[in-house]
């Protein structure tokens, strides 16, 4: 258990980058008030918690409507990871965990941006979906492993709200070489767990003898 809780939370902080998120928030919100600001980091938390627990809960059903095997599921979710865990270590952004320059764009002039660009892709992006679903499946439906993945998952998503509360100071204390430092020591981390993915879902796949 305590190892499925070491895997989920890096995975999960990986993938949503609570200090990418508050860095970008801070200054996407410049302009709003204290209230505003505190209004929006509640909103866009409570809509991402929703969506990624949703995944995560419900995933599994979707992929056996979708008749897609978890070994599958394993392969492309490693694949996406270590996708995710690349644009960290090489400290770019190719919209897999952030947003796109278009979307950036069309950020800046809408008034609320707690659903979008704030709550989905940055904090409920591909990635992050993605890693709900193939940690939930990796369980083997043991409870206390489910609960572990759910708890890393609230805790990151918890570390994510207080890191928006205080998104300015961050910004200031970090800086972009500070945030970059963090990225990839996580973003190694990530890369090297995808791998791991990849090789268990070919593992499991049936393609290659054992």
């Amino acid at each position: 258990m305590t190892e499925t809780l070491i895997i989920a939370f890096t995975t999960f902080f990986a993938t949503i980058g609570p200090v990418d998120v508050a860095v970008v928030y801070g200054a996407l919100s410049r302009e709003m008030t204290s209230d505003q600001r505190r209004r929006t980091a509640v909103r866009a938390v409570i809509l991402a918690s929703c969506l990624l627990f949703a995944f995560a809960l419900f995933g599994q059903v979707l992929l056996d409507r979708l008749g897609i095997s978890i070994p599958a599921l394993r392969t492309a979710g490693g694949i996406l990871l270590f996708l995710v865990g690349l644009d960290m270590v090489f400290a770019r952004h190719s919209g897999v965990a952030s947003t796109t320059p278009d979307e950036d764009r069309e950020a800046r002039v809408r008034k609320d941006i707690a659903v979008f660009p704030l709550a989905t892709p940055l904090i409920a992006g591909p990635g992050a979906i993605g890693a709900a679903i193939l940690l939930m499946t990796n369980t083997g439906g043991d409870l206390y492993q489910q609960l572990a993945v759910m708890a890393s998952l609230g805790v990151v998503l918890l570390l994510t709200l207080l890191l928006l509360l205080v998104s300015g100071q961050v910004h200031r204390l970090l800086g972009v070489t500070g945030m970059n430092v963090v990225s990839r020591i996580f973003g190694v981390l990530l890369t090297a767990l995808a791998v791991q993915f990849v090789f268990d879902g070919l593992k499991e796949s049936g393609l290659f003898p054992t």
